[in-house]
């Protein structure tokens, strides 16, 4: 059975495109959703990137090199900064893969009536999740159970001691949700932001010729608030990428 997005909020639940039926077990977890779709979308896009960016006579001398050697240089000097020391290079190509994924689903989800993974909770929590298991048996590798000590602040009194740890513990364990959650939140709320002025000014529009032309006022501003959100769709992923690599930080280095 398939289904179409017929208004600008449906970008936000998740679909069945194509379903599965089998009188003998459940397929259900085979179906192809909008979430699967433009998972693939982006795959596709990345790959599609990735061989543009190796075909020498397309990209020497062109800005599409300059853009990718940016993007690079940004992402590396970034998890230099932020992990240092000589195992950082190490965590550089999760980091970009996790930068150039997370900004391609942004900017996909930024063309109306698309779906948007960014904010799909299920999705952007189970990364998150998957992201902070992995450093945390990253921790537990390198630093045994010395890495317990991430939950003793530094000169942390001894009488205090118990209440600091349940915060650091507590403090900890959110990251697994917090990390995903920040960036569902900033992008569910820009894409609502957009739909709710939109749906305005279309109200506003059509109901006479002088509120037409008046209209075209508003229309600017969210032409505006539209720009702005390309940036943040890129400065989320950014933000995205900086806190792995300062989870990671903590994992390798401990205090």
């Amino acid at each position: 059975m398939l289904t179409y997005i017929r208004s600008p909020l449906d970008q936000f639940d998740i679909s069945i495109l194509i379903g599965l039926n089998s009188p003998i077990c459940d397929l259900s977890a085979l179906d192809f959703t909008t979430f699967s779709l433009y998972t693939l979308i982006v795959l596709i896009t990345i790959i599609l990137i990735y061989n543009i960016s190796l075909d020498r006579k397309l990209i020497i001398g062109s800005n599409w090199l300059l853009t990718i050697e940016s993007t690079m240089d940004t992402i590396i000097n970034m998890v230099k900064g932020q992990i240092g020391g000589k195992a950082y290079g190490y965590y550089v190509p999760l980091v970009y893969t996790l930068f150039i994924f997370i900004l391609i689903a942004n900017l996909i989800g930024m063309i109306p009536y698309n779906f948007a993974i960014a904010a799909s909770l299920i999705f952007i929590i189970s990364l998150s999740f998957s992201l902070w298991l992995g450093f945390t048996i990253l921790g537990f590798y390198i630093h045994k159970f010395e890495y317990f000590s991430l939950l003793v602040p530094v000169g942390t009194p001894l009488a205090l001691l118990p209440l600091l740890v349940l915060i650091e513990l507590l403090s900890y364990s959110a990251r697994a949700i917090s990390l995903g959650l920040r960036l569902a939140a900033n992008t569910l709320s820009g894409h609502l932001l957009m739909g709710i002025l939109g749906g305005l000014v279309k109200t506003l529009m059509s109901l006479n010729i002088f509120s037409f032309i008046l209209g075209f006022i508003p229309l600017a501003g969210i032409f505006c608030i539209v720009i702005l959100e390309f940036a943040i769709a890129c400065i989320q992923a950014y933000v995205f990428t900086i806190l792995t690599s300062s989870y990671i930080k903590d994992s390798v280095y401990l205090h």
